[in-house]
């Protein structure tokens, strides 16, 4: 057993471009020659020259909403003039196992400075996919070895031997598939096997597909974050979310001991940088749910209000909508205003403190 390679399969990126003053992309030129290949039924896309570098045209727009599509071997970029944001790149696997993700941001940048961009607000990360291939010559663990968060699962064979297992759906999704396998029967993605030193056979990925909601989470929202910190949100999915365990005869599978295969791969999380984030406290989160707390007190107090009415009226149910204008002519009857504006700048003090 072997680590072989680690890195980043495929990062999803939003750019916030703007068009400076004798800006070179001509987002209405692009779009009329996408319309001529469609009104020309032309089946090969056309190659576009842009600052320099070369794209296939897409003669259609996005399920995104974006009007254009440029691809070549390094990026996908779905792009559109008054789309925001403007630019929204995926960058290829090939590219970033052989060039890495931070040059090919860097590159990206440079590109859109040449064409006379400028940058709105710094770019988002909308999906991180982190990967580790190890040779294992023997698999001993099954899906029921998997101690995991993740609700659904799934595993897929070929000749009645397992060749992934899958877990989750969304923000995280967690495959552990035969890597080998896939190369030879779909991807053709032979060049990883000069990445994994000359082996063929026998590599076994373990792929954690992370979306924006679980990257804000940790603080990683740039690529400068996601450099900075990658280490934190994977100590969360290998320690947490799902763990690999050795089969025992104990009923509770989290009492199992760890497979070897999981703490080689957490032993090398532990080497990746971090900030030592466990997670990040959003301010604005808070208060709303303490809003919600209190939605929920006043509802029940509304339905008692309602109740209150019900039984003055001989039975009369209210509507919601009714019993919240009865109420508010007993709380018109209780309000102070010259007491409102203290009382409420001195509890948001105290909510601003900490105090509530």
């Amino acid at each position: 057993m072997k680590l072989l390679l680690s890195g980043l399969d495929t990062v999803e990126c939003a750019y916030y471009l703007r068009e400076g003053l004798h800006c070179g992309f001509d987002f209405a030129g692009l779009a009329a020659r996408r319309e001529a290949m469609r009104a020309s039924k032309q089946r090969d896309l056309v190659v576009v020259s842009i600052g320099g570098k070369d794209f296939l045209l897409g003669r259609g727009g996005t399920q995104s909403g974006y009007p254009l599509m440029l691809s070549n071997g390094e990026q996908s970029i779905q792009c559109g003039e008054f789309n925001n944001p403007s630019f929204f790149v995926t960058y290829r696997s090939e590219a970033l196992w052989h060039k890495g993700a931070q040059r090919l941001h860097e590159d990206f940048k440079a590109w859109a400075h040449g064409l006379r961009f400028n940058y709105g607000h710094p770019e988002g990360l909308s999906r991180v996919d982190f990967t580790f291939d190890f040779e294992l010559p023997t698999i001993d663990f099954d899906e029921d070895c998997f101690v995991t968060l993740a609700e659904k699962d799934a595993q897929h064979r070929k000749n009645r031997k397992v060749q992934t297992f899958s877990f989750g759906r969304g923000d995280i999704v967690l495959r552990v598939y035969d890597k080998s396998a896939e190369i030879e029967e779909s991807s053709g993605k032979t060049w990883f096997h000069a990445l994994w030193g000359g082996v063929e056979e026998n590599v076994w990925r373990i792929e954690f597909q992370v979306r924006k909601a679980v990257l804000r989470r940790f603080s990683i929202r740039t690529f400068d974050d996601l450099f900075t910190g990658c280490g934190d949100v994977l100590r969360h999915l290998a320690h947490e979310h799902t763990t690999l365990r050795v089969r025992q005869d104990d009923s509770n599978r989290s009492r199992w001991p760890l497979h070897p295969l999981w703490a080689m791969l957490q032993e090398h999380i532990a080497t990746l940088p971090a900030q030592g984030v466990v997670r990040e406290v959003n301010a604005d989160e808070r208060l709303l749910e303490q809003m919600l707390r209190l939605a929920v007190s006043v509802e029940g107090y509304m339905k008692r209000s309602a109740a209150i009415e019900c039984v003055r009226r001989g039975g009369e149910l209210l509507s919601h909508e009714a019993a919240i204008r009865e109420f508010n002519v007993f709380l018109r009857q209780v309000h102070d205003p010259l007491t409102w504006a203290s009382d409420v700048l001195k509890r948001a003090d105290e909510i601003r403190l900490g105090q509530i």
